[in-house]
């Protein structure tokens, strides 16, 4: 009777009123907000460093006397706030990331939530990870394929213009973080008890065709681009089954003790 009191009051606890959930919702949204704009006020402080840092890929593949062109009198300014609130978002993503796994953790049970404090700061990483990731590998990758393809079967030399580039820089890098959010998200639901293993090992082939169009979507049209987001995000969905199967197996192991 007492574990069953002590189950219902779990229970309780954990239950919140749609009027709690939208409050929860607002102070969390609030919190973000305030560190993104912190972050995005140390972008503007080091924009020119940051642009520096994004012209990075392409004069490795122009070389160091190349620069970028502006057809607009306004265009250098908006690409500077435009940077200044991308790098915002990556400087204040572990804050960020750990509002929004607070808010889902405030609608959990309580022995769901360990797993939340897990998530949170994994999230964040994996983020930072994604974002950098394409900027020293897939960037230069993906460049160096446009340019040579404009060269050798166009016959025109590329020249890219400022805003232009900078989108397709700081775009690509909000994808390929958010991309690898794919671990975090399937050892979350499958620690929470939405999806099973089993389930997630019968789904391969079908993820498989779903990363594909994703790739093939979210970046350039080109294969070397989309291949080397589609191989990573895979190996990231093996890496979501793989930490589950090892904490279910922890968990297996502790109660045959």
């Amino acid at each position: 009777m007492g574990d069953t009191n002590k189950n219902h009051d779990d229970i309780s606890n954990s239950t919140m009123s749609l009027g709690d959930h939208l409050e929860e919702l607002r102070w969390r949204l609030i919190h973000a907000l305030i560190g993104l704009v912190i972050g995005t006020t140390i972008g503007f402080c080091f924009g020119s460093q940051i642009i520096t840092f994004i012209e990075t890929p392409y004069i490795a593949v122009m070389g160091p006397e190349a620069s970028l062109t502006t057809l607009d009198p306004a265009e250098g300014f908006t690409c500077y706030v435009k940077i200044a609130f991308i790098s915002g978002l990556l400087i204040s993503s572990p804050w960020v990331f750990y509002h929004l796994w607070m808010f889902i953790a405030a609608g959990l049970y309580p022995n769901e939530k360990k797993y939340v404090y897990i998530a949170a700061p994994f999230s964040a990483v994996l983020f930072i990870t994604g974002s950098l990731f394409f900027m020293f590998f897939v960037a230069p990758l993906t460049l160096g394929f446009l340019v040579k393809f404009n060269q050798k079967f166009l016959g025109v030399s590329s020249q890219f213009n400022f805003q232009m580039y900078i989108s397709f820089i700081t775009n690509l890098m909000l994808v390929f973080g958010l991309a690898f959010q794919t671990p975090t998200a399937i050892f979350f639901l499958n620690r929470t008890g939405l999806v099973s293993l089993k389930t997630l090992a019968k789904s391969r082939k079908y993820v498989l065709l779903i990363i594909v169009i994703v790739a093939a979507i979210a970046t350039p049209p080109d294969v070397a681009s989309q291949i080397t987001l589609a191989i990573p995000l895979y190996l990231l969905f093996e890496l979501g089954i793989f930490l589950s199967y090892l904490v279910e197996r922890k968990k297996a192991a502790q109660n045959n003790q």
